[in-house]
């Protein structure tokens, strides 16, 4: 990011709640740019983090001074786990818009809330001149006006470029606003930028490549009926994490198997690369029944359902494994440890926060006791437990 030249930049829940609290108090450490971020603080200090600043004014050779302020997405359940407190964009921004305006001629909101927010804030807070938002993955290819408020997003995946052009008088008042979005697909390519590209993608599979996790006496295969599934090793990690007695996953979660002897970072990342924590679920035991018959009720839909977002890198979502809980198709019966389950007696499991977002297991949210279990992804865990029970000697 250093190459690129930004002004200013803010985090979006990718880097908010995929990295432990320490580990993004320093991402940024090296940073040439400026963080600017305003709904974030220390959960136990209450204060901002040291490495965001509250606004940017940026004045121009013509002498017009441009107001940045920041805002990401809230989401207080992972995030509260993590160490932060973070707080809702709509308690904070009319202050700061109160606080910087007068010192600025053109204020700008970048913001990592989503289109609809997005849309929210230019009704409530026309003084703001420009919203460049993201979060939604939306694309506004000629911008988009709403009470006055510009609006401008690019989409994802670099597949656009954004543009804002602000046209202002001598005395600095805007007279004219205008946002495109132009696909980089027609932009000039340089063999060396794809160079440089594919050096960086390399660079990462080799400082991976060369930690090693753990030496298998055998393959583990994606295959859920296989004799050493990669699944039911995956199941007993996240039972060891969660110190549960059962656990549940899904078998789209595994990209690839791992293959018999020493095996390392990268192919662990790429087996397993989705930013997902562990879940712990408390229910009572006729919610168990309920949330299993859910799931039950969804087996074949979900089978070979596409899956994308809410931390899932796969294809397709595939079938519900469990361990320490069973399910008699024929009598329609669930069990615990083999043992009828009591409707009274509470139960704790432990799954991927995953589970939580999708809108297939509704009791998970509704009557779940749920302590997500930070910091570490699911594959830092299996990776911790594949060295703990096959250690390299």
């Amino acid at each position: 990011m250093n190459n690129v030249g930004y002004d200013a930049v803010t985090i979006g829940n990718n880097e908010g709640v995929g990295n432990a609290k320490d580990q993004l108090n320093h991402l940024y450490d090296q940073a040439n740019f400026d963080i600017l971020l305003d709904n974030l603080f220390d959960k136990h200090l209450l204060q901002p983090p040291k490495w965001a600043k509250k606004y940017k004014i940026i004045e121009t050779p013509q002498q017009t001074k441009i107001g940045l302020l920041a805002l990401t997405a809230p989401f207080p359940l992972t995030y509260s786990p993590n160490g932060w407190d973070i707080r809702n964009p709509y308690d904070i921004l009319p202050e700061l818009v109160e606080e910087l305006r007068p010192k600025v001629d053109i204020l700008v909101l970048m913001s990592h809330l989503g289109i609809q927010d997005d849309r929210q804030i230019a009704q409530e807070l026309p003084s703001i001149d420009v919203i460049l938002g993201s979060h939604t993955h939306h694309l506004l290819i000629d911008g988009q006006i709403v009470n006055g408020v510009q609006l401008a997003a690019a989409g994802k995946y670099g597949q656009y470029v954004g543009e804002v052009h602000l046209t202002v008088d001598e005395h600095k008042n805007i007279i004219q606003k205008s946002a495109r979005a132009i696909p980089t697909e027609t932009m000039m390519t340089f063999i060396e930028d794809e160079q440089e590209s594919q050096d960086y993608l390399t660079k990462g599979h080799e400082l991976l490549a060369a930690k090693k996790v753990a030496k298998l006496p055998y393959d583990l295969s994606v295959d859920i009926f296989a004799e050493h599934s990669f699944i039911y090793e995956a199941l007993e990690a996240v039972k060891y994490r969660g110190q549960t007695q059962g656990a549940m996953l899904n078998s789209g979660l595994f990209l690839t198997g791992l293959p018999a002897g020493l095996i390392n970072q990268d192919q662990l990342h790429t087996a397993l690369p989705h930013p997902m924590h562990l879940l712990n679920v408390t229910l009572k035991g006729s919610d168990l029944i309920r949330l299993v018959l859910e799931i039950e009720k969804n087996r074949a839909f979900l089978r070979n359902y596409p899956i994308r977002g809410m931390g899932f890198r796969g294809k397709i979502f595939g079938q519900v494994v469990y361990s320490g809980i069973s399910y008699d198709a024929v009598n329609h019966q669930v069990h615990w440890l083999n043992q009828p389950i009591d409707n009274e007696r509470r139960y704790t499991f432990t799954t991927v926060d995953h589970f939580m977002f999708v809108p297939f297991f509704p009791t998970i949210e509704i009557a779940g006791e749920n302590e997500f279990l930070f910091p570490e992804f699911i594959r830092s865990v299996v990776g911790e437990y594949l060295n703990a029970h096959y250690p390299i000697k």
